[in-house]
């Protein structure tokens, strides 16, 4: 890897992107928090990759992938503090699913060095990376972004800054109907799960994804593509059911 990678977040994404990476070069990556660097810290063990909670320790990196929830705002000011702190020839990334890419480079100050880099979870099994460039985007960072991945040994494909991109637009609506379907006939979650793993062949029933990416999560990026979340999946996030990393949702974990 030729990149010294940074990454801005601690969370599932961030720290299984981190993971992947440290086995291919140099890795730091920056918690909000000292709680969530201790987290991250146990999670990467003996991967290699620099915990740290002092933004300006990404100042060094030459590409950083901004990956924390999905969060407008949140986004877009953290976009511009690092901004701030990177060379001008370091190249900015974010994990959104479905935000405007073309506006977050915007807000970031350097949209000729920017990009989405989507990943999936679990990342170190994913081969997927969705690649949406804003227009502004020089041919050196879209040829510094292929090059990184394939570095990471995963698959980049081009895919247009439209909310959702590729998978999530075609998922959520998979999904959702799920929620549905369990709605309308009392069904057990495994019950559907299971019909899609034996009939339609899927490693992960749309139940258990739903959980594995988070109820949270899930509801964000169903508002932001246009999709309204079912009752049952509104009713458990709300009520703190986010799914594994709550130890429940769909199931119980």
């Amino acid at each position: 890897m030729r990149e010294t990678l940074g990454i801005a977040g601690s969370g599932a994404i961030a720290r299984g992107l981190a993971a992947v990476a440290a086995e291919h070069g140099e890795v730091v990556l920056w918690a909000r928090s000292e709680a969530s660097a201790a987290r991250a810290g146990e999670d990467l063990g003996e991967s290699g990759a620099v915990v740290e909670t002092d933004l300006s320790a990404l100042a060094r990196c030459t590409f950083v992938i901004e990956a924390i929830a999905e969060h407008r705002e949140h986004k877009a000011g953290l976009l511009a503090e690092l901004h701030a702190c990177l060379e001008p020839e370091a190249i900015l990334a974010t994990t959104t699913s479905s935000l405007s890419v073309g506006e977050l480079a915007r807000e970031s100050g350097r949209p000729e060095r920017f990009l989405g880099f989507h990943v999936f979870n679990p990342v170190g099994r994913m081969a997927l990376v969705e690649l949406a460039f804003p227009p502004e985007a020089a041919p050196d960072t879209r040829a510094r972004a292929r090059a990184l991945c394939e570095a990471l040994g995963k698959t980049p494909v081009d895919v247009p800054d439209a909310p959702g991109f590729v998978v999530n637009r075609l998922l959520f609506p998979y999904l959702f109907e799920a929620v549905r379907m369990l709605e309308r006939h009392e069904l057990e979650p495994s019950q559907i799960d299971d019909c899609m793993k034996l009939g339609a062949g899927h490693p992960m029933g749309p139940l258990a994804l739903l959980d594995l990416v988070g109820l949270d999560v899930a509801e964000a990026i169903g508002r932001e593509i246009g999709e309204e979340p079912p009752a049952r999946l509104r009713e458990l996030a709300a009520d703190g059911a986010l799914g594994r990393k709550a130890g429940r949702g769909f199931y119980t974990y």
